[in-house]
């Protein structure tokens, strides 16, 4: 047999197959192969029906995949949801009935910032505690005048990863004193714990408006590591002197969003948009700009001024803290 006969009688019998099969599925699909089976040039055809087929049905596995992993998250969530009875609350909205982005905070928890109170209020060191704190505040101000010199922004973030380790500490530090001596803290672990969120919120705030470097963010870790341990030193030794240099941080945190206000107010920084996450945070109405934020931070900052001197003078007066009821959201 010649190979030309050999491989027709090839041809013939892999068409025969295909019609049979195209056959079962469609007469149509068999009456366009038949000119196949006698040698013909129908074989494009049958070769694209069989593509298309194959394409078809790869589409349709495709799909069925990615319904089937659908139905499979959606059947783990609920297991998970089930199991531990923690379900995911119903989507938020702000009072103007959008839907609310944050999951670090909730809209129960902003408020509207007290811009009327009094700025310049200051404690005039007396007793030695007072003026070590006093002379320590004011000796970091110079470091951070040289680095920082006018940049506001990145001064203010830097501002803030110091100034939310306080409350925290403090807070932790009764947290654990109430533990071991099983007595009340009157209210005093959740106002300094409220203190640390509402400074990490100014932080978070700040993040928005000026982008650190990484030379400013080796130097956050470096400070917030020295000043951590320093502080929890400070406060286990004498709670009333830790909470005057607080007081005194929070007095030059005034002095420093004041200055920053006259540069904005100057043009010599650009009053740009407030940023999202502060517009929700503090109720700020929807055209609100970095003067805007800056100014609430501000006062946030003299309401943190007044309850630290507050505590600190409890301790003088030779009371714990439990003894005076805590302004618990006093900001």
């Amino acid at each position: 047999m010649s190979s030309r006969m050999a491989g027709s009688a090839l041809l013939r019998h892999v068409g025969g197959v295909r019609i049979f099969t195209a056959t079962l599925n469609s007469p149509a699909a068999a009456a366009a192969a038949r000119p196949f089976l006698a040698g013909g040039d129908a074989v494009p055809g049958v070769w694209g029906m069989r593509m298309m087929s194959t394409s078809s049905v790869a589409a349709t596995e495709e799909a069925a995949k990615e319904e089937a992993k659908k139905a499979g998250a959606e059947k783990k969530e609920v297991v998970v949801n089930s199991y531990w009875g923690i379900e995911q609350s119903k989507k938020l909205v702000r009072e103007d009935g959008t839907e609310w982005k944050w999951s670090c905070f909730r809209p129960w928890e902003t408020y509207t910032a007290d811009t009327s109170i009094d700025l310049t209020k200051h404690h005039v060191p007396k007793t030695l505690l007072d003026k070590i704190a006093y002379w320590t505040v004011k000796s970091l101000r110079f470091p951070t005048d040289i680095f920082f010199q006018r940049r506001y922004g990145c001064r203010a973030m830097m501002l803030e990863t110091v100034a939310a380790v306080p409350g925290m500490v403090g807070g932790m530090l009764l947290h654990l004193r109430s533990l071991r001596r099983f007595e009340q803290s009157g209210g005093w672990i959740r106002t300094l714990l409220e203190e640390a969120e509402n400074e990490r919120m100014h932080l978070m705030t700040f993040m928005e408006v000026a982008k650190p470097r990484w030379y400013e963010r080796a130097l956050v870790i470096t400070v917030q590591g020295v000043f951590f341990n320093a502080y929890f030193l400070g406060y286990l030794l004498s709670p009333k002197f830790a909470h005057r240099v607080v007081g005194y941080l929070e007095e030059e945190a005034i002095h420093s969003y004041t200055e920053f206000l006259k540069d904005l107010e100057a043009g010599k920084i650009d009053n740009v948009p407030a940023p999202a996450i502060a517009v929700d945070y503090w109720r700020l109405p929807a055209d609100a700009t970095l003067k805007d934020v800056v100014t609430v931070v501000r006062a946030d900052e003299a309401h943190h001024r007044d309850v630290n001197h507050f505590a600190s003078d409890i301790h003088y007066q030779g009371m714990e803290l439990k003894q005076t009821p805590a302004p618990i959201g006093y900001h």
